[in-house]
């Protein structure tokens, strides 16, 4: 209840400024800010026509067949930077300055390489989140105590059940937050991908209402893309985050 009355403070907020800077003071155009009226129309027009679910959905798709994807290459890369000395002192470096990179960087040579394509949108999603997925494996693996390796050893545990038994327990929290922060990274990389692009989705949905001048399209659709960001963060990451530490017995009911 405290959350839904914050939010509605916060539209009242901004429905005050609206009318204020628009129509008392004038100083702002009615075509350069949104107001939570003109957001809630477009919204039901878009519901309406359909076209709001299938730029989502469209969008949704992408950024899940690109992020498996940036998971499969993330962890394949991860683990060779753990085990080979060579990759660690060299590879992880070019690592960490390609993951600063913006994601929209890319953009050119995935048109260039796969033309506007849905191809060109997927490759821009992994190379946005693979360089974080790759570090976070790495990063992880390295942070399970020594002596959990030394006393499974001791204990007469195969090098092979480390992983199984030993590795991937220890590290798994801080794993799952580092595909956290690879799903962020590969959320906002489909964003650069679909605005370069003319396949359907959110990216160019908020294109299209530049175009067209209609900033309310254009913070609907902003606020669609932090609304699936906070509703794929709170129903999967947060719940096995949830899952793990009350199964640890580091969470009270």
């Amino acid at each position: 209840m405290s959350m839904l009355l914050f939010i509605l403070i916060l539209i009242a907020l901004w429905q005050g400024f609206y009318y204020l800077a628009v129509d008392v003071f004038e100083i702002c155009k009615s075509y350069t800010v949104p107001s939570p009226i003109g957001v809630g129309q477009r919204f039901v027009e878009s519901l309406s026509d359909g076209t709001l679910l299938k730029a989502t959905f469209n969008s949704l798709g992408r950024g899940i067949a690109g992020y498996a994807i940036a998971i499969l290459i993330g962890v394949i890369v991860g683990l060779l930077i753990h085990h080979f000395k060579y990759l660690q002192k060299n590879l992880k470096p070019m690592l960490l300055g390609l993951q600063t990179l913006p994601s929209v960087c890319w953009v050119p040579f995935s048109i260039l390489w796969f033309g506007l394509s849905t191809k060109a949108i997927l490759f821009v999603v992994v190379m946005g989140a693979t360089f974080s997925i790759s570090i976070s494996v790495d990063n992880a693996i390295k942070n399970v105590p020594p002596i959990y390796l030394k006393a499974a050893l001791t204990m007469g545990a195969k090098k092979s059940q480390l992983y199984k038994d030993v590795i991937l327990p220890a590290c798994l929290p801080e794993l799952v937050s580092g595909l956290k922060q690879g799903w962020s990274f590969a959320w906002r990389a489909l964003m650069a991908g679909e605005v370069m692009t003319t396949s359907i989705g959110l990216g160019q949905t908020l294109i299209t209402g530049r175009d067209l001048a209609d900033i309310n399209q254009v913070m609907l659709v902003m606020l669609v893309i932090v609304l699936v960001g906070i509703l794929i963060d709170k129903c999967i990451f947060s719940a096995i985050e949830h899952r793990m530490l009350k199964k640890r017995g580091l969470l009270s009911e």
